[in-house]
């Protein structure tokens, strides 16, 4: 790491179709091997589902609001004190809080049974965009553990 300055946070450019940022960087995270094109692919036809089982709502919209109810607003992170590792509640700071929940959508998107990926990552953007999910569980998890290591809060760093 340098002492001089800080490293400059990269800004992904928005994505083709809907100008989003948001749906660049979760693209980017979806992405194996490289292959962009074909991550783009899967996501937009994942989006068409989502289209096709929620009429009323714009699936951009609702991916935003998937995206919006995994966010995790604290985590634990470990802290050493005098030889015993105590874990931590911090707060997220928003770049990382979405980081979370799209490595969270797409994580358990994988593990979803379904036929192909676009239909299991639709099924999970809608589920997490009704507050149910994997995704989401895993978000409440993670507050029920800050909320329990509340009493080390003071050897917040």
């Amino acid at each position: 790491m340098s002492r001089r300055s800080a490293a400059e946070k990269r800004v992904p450019e928005h994505d083709p179709i809907f100008n989003s940022q948001l749906v660049m960087r979760f693209v980017n995270r979806m992405m194996q091997r490289g292959k962009k094109s074909t991550a783009q692919k899967l996501f937009y036809e994942s989006l068409d589902l989502v289209k096709e089982r929620a009429k009323t709502v714009e699936p951009l919209e609702m991916f935003n609001k998937a995206v919006k109810n995994v966010t995790p607003l604290v985590e634990v992170k470990a802290r050493r004190v005098g030889g015993s590792t105590y874990q931590v509640p911090v707060e997220v700071k928003t770049s990382r809080g979405v980081a979370l929940a799209t490595q969270w959508i797409i994580t358990n998107s994988r593990k979803r049974s379904g036929r192909t990926f676009a239909e299991r990552l639709s099924g999970e953007i809608l589920d997490a965009a009704n507050g149910a999910g994997a995704s989401v569980r895993k978000r409440d998890e993670t507050h029920k553990m800050a909320e329990a290591n509340k009493a080390f809060a003071h050897y917040r760093y």
